[in-house]
């Protein structure tokens, strides 16, 4: 069975917080992080903004580019790191403000920055196995570092959501693979409000190990090679990574830059390379080939491979482009602005 996207949303929140406005309060040197991470700014959910009302949003969204019934609607997997309740599913709240209750299977899932992906991987599963007609698939965050914390420079919020059916598809899923290990790079116990990271460890042996291995694995199955691809989009827990992530596996950087967000986004962590999966629908054309490689610390990686079909070119203007969202309409606020709305001023403790 032929089975791929049908209807993709994003939504990124208005405002946003530069770097060196984080970096004048802790007196550190933004050019710094700036260079290091090759990060400008980053997104700032609202106070009525959470993992929920961004997925509602994004989903809605896919829903007007599907053009579907929202009672089709098999599953709902919303995938993140920053779920608003610990004990009450994200995914139900989702599924009724779509209209997609009660015959549907909700599942919240949790594998940090590639929660998201794992949405996808199962949405595609099942529709792919015949059990459900449609199943909606999100990745959304609006996880925060510790103060000061390197984190805190890229942590950022925003949310991608993509319904899969059978037909009137508009990218064609080719392959779907998985690259896992137990390699402890970042971590939250219970009751910690920050995570915590292995600092350089993040590097080589967890992000480069895993989008690189899941990237040989999609490219093994396929017998496809690099240049087969009209563009590519790897997780972006800040600019350098996907960067240096897609040139190690032989990609050109023209290649790269359409889904390339995190300069100007921030790590939108479940959000990240989904977000920028919406931002290549946006103007990827009819027979272009689109490879994602996701990662979550834990560690490991998702992999696809997408054929775009004739489908795209009606579809996008019936929700906004994930880069006009983007470039326009910013709010930008201040450290005390920021600290008050991340809730990272607590009183009485």
């Amino acid at each position: 069975m032929r089975v791929g996207i049908v209807g993709y949303g994003a939504y990124i929140p208005r405002r946003r917080i530069r770097l060196g406005e984080i970096a004048a309060v802790w007196g550190a040197d933004a050019a710094t992080y700036e260079r290091g991470l090759e990060l400008h700014e980053k997104s700032v959910p609202a106070s009525d903004e959470d993992t929920v009302t961004m997925s509602v949003t994004a989903s809605r969204r896919a829903l007007a580019r599907a053009k579907i019934d929202p009672s089709s609607i098999g599953a709902v997997y919303v995938g993140s790191e920053s779920h608003p309740y610990a004990v009450k599913p994200s995914g139900t709240i989702v599924a009724e403000a779509l209209g997609a209750t009660p015959a549907v299977h909700c599942a919240d899932l949790e594998f940090a920055c590639k929660a998201g992906s794992e949405g996808m991987f199962l949405a595609a599963a099942l529709v792919k196995s015949g059990e459900v007609q449609h199943a909606l698939a999100v990745g959304a965050d609006t996880s925060q570092g510790a103060p000061g914390d390197a984190l805190e420079y890229s942590a950022a919020a925003g949310a991608a959501a993509f319904i899969f059916g059978s037909s009137n598809l508009v990218a064609t899923l080719e392959a779907q693979v998985s690259f896992m290990t137990d390699t402890p790079d970042f971590w939250r116990r219970e009751y910690m409000r920050y995570p915590r990271h292995a600092g350089r460890f993040t590097g080589e042996p967890a992000y480069f190990k895993h989008t690189l291995g899941a990237t040989r694995m999609l490219l093994e199955k396929t017998g496809l090679q690099p240049k087969d691809f009209a563009f590519a989009v790897f997780h972006q827990p800040n600019g350098k990574f996907p960067m240096r992530a897609g040139k190690l596996a032989g990609f050109r950087r023209e290649q790269l830059e359409a889904g390339w967000l995190s300069p100007w986004l921030g790590n939108t962590y479940s959000g990240a390379s989904p977000i920028g999966l919406t931002a290549i629908l946006d103007q990827a054309r009819p027979g272009d080939r689109i490879l994602m490689v996701s990662y979550g610390s834990g560690a490991g990686s998702d992999g696809f491979v997408w054929t775009v079909t004739e489908r795209i070119d009606e579809v996008r203007a019936a929700a906004p482009a994930t880069r006009d969202q983007l470039d326009n309409g910013k709010l930008y606020v201040s450290y005390g602005t920021y600290a008050k709305l991340r809730g990272k001023i607590r009183m009485g403790e």
